[in-house]
């Protein structure tokens, strides 16, 4: 860890940061901001507009796509500005963790400061992260073309890009800092790797739901609308029936619902399953942290269906996920090396 501190600095910083993006990406979605801004300049998108006539110029591009045509054509210059502000910020912190990631990272290429397990780690996350840009700006293109919304598979693409990068940034961060190897046991290992494959899973359907506005129905606990389990919406919105369950709003909304508890289950038996072997004390945290962090989630979500997903609780609620997914991650990682 010592010698390679600053490289580990620069890693967790670089954690931080896409926590922030997608944090501020959560509230420019739930504030309907993301395609206020319908051009993309690299360098010149860095500044927003600066004076009235350059804001005047903005709100008329916006209103030759159909969010304005079709949602927002009450707007005034002010609501504008406000919408704009969220995606202009989603943007630029995007392009500051770029900045980040790539000029440290030729630094300490320089200085011969990363050995070549690291230096391949390392140009692995800056293509996620290339490709995390051309990942919004895809999305933001969907919805510029006939209907004034995002398509919720690039939405899901976007976002679970974004959490993935963020675990592999801290995965090769975790490398440095515990270098040395033990021995392991698979079967425990292998658990919790399926339980990471759960927990993406249900990331991605949480985005679907977002990206099809899934929250606002169904708004009731623990059973669906009209006291049902499986409301009848869930299979007859879309034709095939299976096509429900990616495109149709109660469809998504079932699976990220009952989703929920094989999540919490697994994270359960996990954590019950190690009662049985000898853990480190890393590990027992990890496991501690881990299992806490899905029964808050679960709460979260929860709270935020019954509610209808007012802003602060869908923030929170994403937010729950970023950590539970960073706890998933050293578990892991502490369980892997």
């Amino acid at each position: 860890m010592k010698k390679n501190k600053y490289v580990v600095y620069w890693l967790l910083t670089g954690c931080f940061l896409i926590f922030v993006m997608v944090l501020v990406g959560g509230i420019t979605r739930l504030t309907h901001s993301g395609l206020s801004i319908s051009d993309y300049k690299l360098i010149q998108g860095t500044i927003p507009p600066m004076n009235e006539q350059e804001w005047q110029e903005a709100f008329e591009l916006y209103k030759q796509y159909p969010e304005y045509q079709k949602l927002n054509n009450h707007f005034g210059i002010e609501e504008f500005k406000d919408i704009y502000f969220w995606e202009w910020l989603h943007r630029v912190i995007g392009r500051f963790i770029g900045v980040v990631f790539m000029v440290p990272f030729l630094y300490f290429l320089v200085t011969k400061k990363l050995d070549k397990p690291t230096i391949k780690k390392a140009i692995i996350l800056l293509i996620m992260g290339g490709f995390q840009g051309f990942l919004g700006w895809y999305m933001v293109k969907s919805g510029l073309v006939d209907r004034p919304d995002v398509s919720h598979f690039r939405l899901a693409a976007h976002l679970t890009t974004a959490f993935i990068t963020f675990a592999y940034s801290l995965w090769v961060a975790l490398d440095l800092i515990y270098p040395e190897k033990k021995e392991i046991d698979k079967g425990i290992r292998n658990l919790i790797r399926i339980g990471l494959v759960l927990l993406l899973l249900q990331i991605i359907w949480g985005a679907f739901v977002a990206g099809l506005d899934a929250g606002f129905i169904h708004n009731h606990w623990p059973l669906m609308s009209e006291g049902k389990l499986i409301h009848e919406t869930v299979y007859i919105e879309q034709q095939p029936v299976i096509k429900n369950f990616f495109e149709g709003k109660s469809g998504v909304q079932f699976i990220h619902r009952y989703l929920a508890y094989v999540v919490v289950g697994f994270i359960a038996l996990i954590w019950f399953k190690t009662r049985k072997i000898s853990t480190t004390p890393l590990q027992e945290k990890g496991l501690k942290v881990l299992l806490a962090l899905v029964f808050v989630q679960f709460l979260l979500g929860v709270l935020t269906l019954i509610y209808a997903v007012p802003l602060w609780l869908g923030i929170a609620h994403q937010i729950g996920a970023f950590f539970l997914l960073a706890a998933m991650t050293f578990t892991l990682h502490r369980f892997a090396k």
